[in-house]
């Protein structure tokens, strides 16, 4: 019995719980899960499946405990700094990044004789090195739970505090660099010999691969990697730590004391120049532990070796529980060990493969052809779930890219360390060896691109119905597993039918109404679609990030099966209105783009009329009509600034009136009513996504809408909707929805 194994799944499953839910009395109710445990286990001297159950009510006591101390000890200073402005002084730990006013970095700041990791956030556009000293007044934003605000994700890295400016700075550079620094100094240097060395389409990749940097791949090639099923290669985890133990234990001339004594150190160099990410520490945690029992001559056993790595990791950090890297990395290794085994097996018995013995060369290739697909079915079993609910996608095409593309990542890591080593002799010799890698990097991304763009390549879970079919065959998997006759054909029919029903649900429904208008949640942006008669229309796309916001809506069409929109239409140019068009058009093409014909002072529009498309700048009112439905666009009579100088748009379709007006405040809305006959209104898209000078006591009383929805960002830093745009709202009797409540917001009729 693996004892350390079930000890660890009660471990888990208690900081699971508390990285997610605030609960008060976690030392009771460890000490109350204690007693049962021990209870149990007196109970457990006869029963095997007893024995399981009282060590992971043991383990999950331990991580209750564990965790109460963790933040009573640890996060207690910090929680207590939270909305706070205080004078602190920031050591860096990273290079500086571009952010959306300013720049971020890592840092490190000491509160009441704790060293807590920080990320901290200056306006000014200045570079930042490991070791810099950042002293100023700074806003305290809490990460984990028990702050003013919703948890985010950086608690799961150990970044307990966000840092932003609220004065004056000052920047003092050091020479002299600390010792846990020295990491993120190789690797920037690493990033800029790749940089130096390859191409330019494909040294992002490369920095990727190598470092799990994605910052230098466009937004078509992550999309391509996400659709086609291969993320995880541009995402440093264990294929890449098990891909650096083949180059040392062959350089080790396989001699296991050597590889034992070469290994243990590169693999935890490794890890902390990636940045000790869940996914590389738990992978090089259990190859250490493997390389240990090869040097001993001890028996290594992959699963107590993986409840070893996460005890360790949950022991330094109880949130990693929540990270996502850390579930996608344990949750692909239990699938290969609940299931590689009995897929090869399966794989084994047929004939087709069985015919193939006595042929060297072709007997390679079954072995590998089997071993390829068990792997990759095997994890997929766990983390399919995951990925759907992390990142709303199912890719239809996963195993077939992974066999095409997996045999090709090891020559490229291989060949990517090479280019470093020689780029330390010669950088004009590196060049050319990062030619040839190049073309292996090339194939990757070709693949990726190819297999993604075919129909169906992945399905969403935008809709319902996907979520409902991906339910029923994890159903089906689990009758599959108890029955004695098990048919792999019959499931595989079973869940076809189940998708090919699914998908025609989720195309036809959209299609049954009068006409629908889609306020989808994009986080603190907006980004509308407008449906009827078989037409669609977008108005703005812009959020959180102009990738999410593009994510979004893609998805949510694609659900729908509409792959082609029949025009956007930009109230203005700003970020969280526009700055997510230019990646949809990668993954959604449109027959038309509607912008205002004003001066804008970033370089947006620019960029938007040079597009191959059909761009179409409105001076003056413009009228869309198809079958019953009329879209007016109204144009700006001032250019004064760019919330009041944009479009407004009005939806009209039988006895249905939707008005947007986009970022305009009470100027902008006074001009709209004066040159434009407005109707009362069904719905009202409140302008500037709820700030209290926009959606004024005019605008209401002309239009009379019977509900308003508010796009806005959850825990946003503005404030919207302002308070006083709700009161107003209440005194007008208008029925409030809004996104950051709600999420994403269906109309139709």
């Amino acid at each position: 019995m693996r004892k350390l194994m079930w000890f660890a799944i009660g471990f888990l499953a208690a900081c699971t719980f508390c990285s997610y839910f605030l609960v008060p009395g976690l030392l009771l109710c460890a000490g109350i899960i204690m007693v049962m445990a021990l209870f149990i286990g007196w109970l457990s001297r006869k029963h095997t499946y007893i024995a399981v159950i009282s060590l992971m009510l043991l383990g999950c006591a331990l991580g209750f405990g564990w965790f109460w101390v963790y933040d009573s000890a640890y996060l207690s200073d910090a929680r207590v700094m939270d909305g706070k402005t205080a004078s602190v002084s920031v050591t860096i730990s990273g290079f500086s990044e571009e952010a959306d006013f300013g720049i971020a970095a890592n840092g490190r700041v000491a509160i009441n004789g704790k060293t807590y990791a920080v990320r901290v956030y200056l306006q000014d556009k200045a570079e930042l090195s490991p070791s810099d000293m950042v002293s100023g007044i700074f806003e305290f934003r809490f990460t984990a739970l028990g702050g003013s605000r919703e948890p985010i994700s950086q608690r799961t890295e150990g970044t307990v505090l966000l840092l932003y400016q609220r004065g004056d700075v000052a920047i003092r550079e050091t020479e002299e660099i600390s010792w846990r620094d020295y990491p993120a100094l190789w690797r920037n240097r690493i990033a800029e010999m790749l940089h130096q060395s390859l191409p330019s389409d494909t040294a992002g990749f490369a920095t990727a691969l190598l470092l799990g940097d994605r910052s230098g791949i466009d937004y078509s090639t992550n999309t391509a990697f996400k659709v086609s099923g291969i993320s995880h290669i541009i995402a440093v985890s264990g294929l890449h730590v098990s891909i650096l133990f083949g180059l040392i234990y062959t350089l080790s001339l396989h001699k296991r004391f050597l590889t034992g004594l070469i290994g243990i150190p590169v693999l935890i160099l490794f890890a902390a120049v990636v940045g000790f990410t869940p996914s590389v520490t738990r992978a090089c945690i259990m190859q250490i532990l493997m390389l240990l029992a090869m040097m001993t001559n001890k028996e290594y056993d992959p699963p107590t070796a993986l409840a070893f790595s996460v005890l360790v990791m949950l022991t330094a950090n109880p949130m990693t529980a929540a990270s996502v890297s850390f579930q996608l990395s344990v949750g692909c290794m239990v699938g290969i060990f609940l299931f590689y085994e009995r897929i090869s097996l399966w794989l084994q018995e047929r004939k087709c493969f069985k015919r193939m013995k006595g042929r060297k060369l072709v007997t390679k290739c079954k072995r590998w052809f089997i071993s390829s697909v068990s792997v990759t079915v095997s994890a997929a079993v766990i983390t399919t779930p995951l990925v759907a609910t992390y990142f709303g996608t199912v890719s239809l095409v996963s195993i077939l890219t992974n066999l095409l593309t997996l045999w090709v990542i090891s020559f490229a890591f291989y060949g990517l360390m090479l280019v470093c080593g020689i780029s330390l002799l010669s950088t004009a010799a590196a060049t050319v060896i990062g030619l040839f890698i190049s073309w292996p990097i090339r194939y990757v991304i070709a693949t990726a691109k190819l297999l993604s763009g075919f129909p169906l390549a992945a399905v969403y879970t935008k809709s319902i119905w996907i979520i409902l079919w991906l339910a029923g065959c994890y159903g089906l998997l689990v009758w599959f597993l108890l029955s004695k006759q098990k048919r792999p054909i019959l499931f595989a029919c079973f869940a076809t039918i189940g998708l090919c029903a699914a998908m025609l649900i989720s195309w036809i429904i959209p299609l049954t109404d009068g006409y629908r208008m889609t306020v989808l949640d994009v986080g603190q942006g907006q980004c509308i679609l407008l449906q009827s008669e078989g037409k669609t229309f977008m108005v703005d796309c812009g959020g959180d990030s102009d990738s999410f916001a593009a994510d979004q809506a893609a998805e949510y069409l694609l659900s729908q099966g509409v792959s082609k929109l029949d025009g956007i239409i930009l109230t203005h140019y700003d970020a969280d209105h526009a700055g997510g068009v230019q990646n949809l058009l990668t993954r959604i093409p449109t027959d038309a783009l509607f912008i205002p014909d004003i001066s804008d002072g970033s370089s947006a529009k620019l960029e938007l009329m040079r597009l191959p498309i059909n761009v179409q700048l409105i001076s003056t009112d413009t009228i869309i009509t198809f079958g019953s439905t009329e879209i007016t666009i109204f144009a700006s009579e001032t250019t004064n600034t760019a919330n009041e100088s944009g479009l407004s748009i009005l939806f009209r379709k039988e006895s249905c009136d939707i008005l947007i007006t986009g970022d305009k405040g009470a100027l902008g809305e006074m001009l709209l009513m004066h040159h434009a006959q407005l109707p009362e209104l069904d719905v009202l898209v409140a302008g500037h996504h709820g700030s209290s000078g926009s959606t004024g006591e005019e605008l209401l009383a002309k239009t009379m809408p019977q509900r308003v929805i508010i796009s806005a960002g959850r825990n946003n830093p503005y404030g919207h909707p302002s308070p006083a745009l709700l009161a107003r709202l209440e005194d007008w009797g208008c029925t409030v929805y809004r996104t950051d409540l709600m999420g994403t917001i269906i109309y139709r009729g």
